[in-house]
């Protein structure tokens, strides 16, 4: 999940753009029920024999590319917050810049992998680790790959070891472009030659699936396999800040790109459209940032029906890191194999609002007032050891 690493980025509630908290929570969304259909095979229940069934799984089957969704929303909110907070990509302080994602990323890391260990431990057999090819993989390696940002290279090479932790492959792919990040703007320093080196990755991405298509793991989850999703985002926050697009322009855009995107994500298997489905379905999310984000922070029509949705945005990596630890326990409760047509459909929703539940306690309680303090003493930590 991206989630994308499906989580928000360096900004403050009062300047959060509702319409990108209303694509990152369809995003999380589509990911849920992707990973609920994955567990619980769904197609062989009531459901399926419902005249709108096939609609219904071409929407759960496709949730890899709510993950591109979410790259690219990651990549241009942290190129666009990162030229307000320096004033631009050139005077990005990258001490700043790695303490402000650690202060994000490693509290509810760290917090689900103790839960993950700590089942593990009880010997729930969800949670421990289940390499499918290759010998035993021990915990002291999957941690070390979730805290160092290479679980998507321990997967290709033993597969989805660990049911949890794994989730993790788009995290590290995250982490990974965002170390080089700071580096890349203070030693271009030009945003032309910027947008050059992100294009390479654009131009990669699709030759990089093309020519791995032997190995799932290689062709969707390697680096440069996903880069190019980010590298898209970063491109269109640099290109949005000197293409101003006529506001009478922006509705008729707007609809197409959505109309193309939706019509693509329904209308075939990623398993078969993965190669330049991933360069469509990242292009389109950045034409739709430009286009969102120049309309204004305007809360957008349908604002009240989109309020959930928004509210799953703004928690879009609580829910993506600690939602299979609910689906896990679901699925150690009631087995797929042995549930009723009735009993999935009933845990489908309640699947939904436990993992919702989850995220706003993890967030109010723990990770945001982790962060704020992080963010806020490490700075003063350093002026005390300055005078020292």
């Amino acid at each position: 999940m991206a989630s994308g690493r499906l989580g928000k980025e360096q900004v403050s509630v009062s300047t959060r753009s509702p319409h990108i908290d209303a694509m990152r929570g369809l995003s999380i969304v589509l990911v849920l029920l992707h990973h609920f259909w994955i567990a619980y095979l769904i197609n062989d229940t009531a459901v399926s024999q419902m005249s709108g069934w096939r609609f219904l799984h071409a929407v759960f089957r496709n949730g890899n590319y709510a993950v591109t969704m979410f790259f690219v929303i990651s990549g241009y909110l942290i190129t666009s917050n990162a030229c307000k907070r320096w004033g631009g990509l050139a005077k990005v302080k990258a001490s700043a810049f790695y303490r402000n994602r650690a202060a994000r990323i490693f509290p509810c890391l760290l917090l689900l992998l103790a839960i993950v260990n700590g089942l593990a431990a009880l010997k729930i057999g969800i949670f421990e680790n289940h390499p499918e090819f290759g010998g035993p993989v021990s915990f002291w390696i999957v941690n070390l790959a979730s805290l160092t940002f290479w679980m998507n290279v321990l997967m290709s090479h033993v597969g989805w070891v660990n049911y949890v932790l794994c989730v993790q492959w788009s995290l590290s792919i995250e982490e990974v472009f965002y170390l080089c990040f700071p580096i890349l703007c203070v030693f271009l320093r030009k945003e032309g030659l910027l947008l050059v080196a992100w294009s390479v990755f654009i131009v990669l991405g699709p030759i990089w699936r093309a020519t791995h298509q032997v190995s799932e793991y290689d062709e969707l989850n390697a680096y440069l396999s996903c880069f190019d999703a980010i590298a898209f985002g970063c491109c269109a926050a640099v290109l949005s800040r000197h293409v101003q697009l006529p506001s009478r322009s922006r509705f008729p855009i707007l609809s197409l790109v959505v109309i193309g995107m939706t019509w693509f994500y329904l209308s075939g298997s990623i398993a078969k459209t993965a190669v330049y489905g991933v360069t469509l379905m990242a292009f389109g999310t950045a034409i739709l940032l430009v286009v969102q984000t120049q309309a204004g922070n305007a809360a957008p029509r349908g604002s009240a029906v989109l309020a959930p949705l928004r509210r799953c945005g703004q928690l879009s990596y609580e829910l993506y890191l600690f939602h299979l630890v609910l689906l896990g326990i679901f699925r150690t409760t009631w087995l797929p194999e042995a549930a009723t047509e009735q009993t999935k459909l009933l845990l489908l929703p309640a699947y939904f609002i436990l993992s919702v539940t989850t995220a706003v306690l993890v967030s109010r309680y723990y990770s945001e007032p982790l962060n704020s303090r992080l963010r806020s003493e490490t700075p003063n930590l350093h002026r005390l050891a300055r005078a020292l």
